[in-house]
Formats: C-alpha cells, structure tokens, sequence
C-alpha cells in the first residue's frame, strides 16, 4: 500500500520501509513521528485529507543540505557579495501506514 503525504510544504509518495530525505522535523535519531497530513491512501483520496489515516515515520538522521553559493555582483561599482546557505535536513523510513 502506498500514501501520498504532506510535510515541510512538498508531497512525497511513500510505501513501508521507503527512506527518503525531508525538511527538519523535530526529534532525536530513533523517535517516531505521526504524521495526519495524509492526502492519499491507496486508492482513497482525501478532501484535502484522509480522515483517520495516519503515516509513522522513524527518525534516521539529521543532515545538511548540499551548500548553495549565492553571489550578486554590480558592475562597475567595486561591489560584490557572497553569501552561502546549507538547508537543514532529516533522513526518515517510513514505519507504518494506517489508513482508515
């Protein structure tokens, strides 16, 4: 079975035991978070969402982002900046799926 979930602003279309990178969430390595915000259940679609059905997704790791070099330039004034940005990350498997 597979879910389509909601989390950080982006959808993700996860099934048991997937591991995949999302935006920061709170927790340790090892914690289990529940997440409601399911839009799809097999073949059930949520208005905008599925009642009753929940994901579970188990903490891997925290990472960071790849660094994004941000550099702004105007000519023939001297005049440059550069800055650099490395998103926060988690690494998550999907524990379980229930949907209603």
């Amino acid at each position: 079975m597979f879910a389509v979930i909601k989390t950080g602003g982006k959808q993700y279309r996860v099934t048991a035991d997937d591991q995949f990178v999302i935006e920061r969430i709170p927790g340790e390595a090892g914690d289990k978070v529940e997440l409601a915000e399911v839009l799809m259940v097999g073949s059930k679609i949520g208005t905008p969402f599925v009642d009753g059905a929940k994901v579970t997704l188990e903490i891997v790791e925290h990472t960071r982002g790849k660094k994004v070099i941000s550099f702004k330039k105007r000519r023939r004034q001297n005049s440059k900046r550069t800055r650099g940005h490395r998103q926060d990350l988690t690494k998550v498997r999907v524990a379980d799926i229930a949907g209603a």
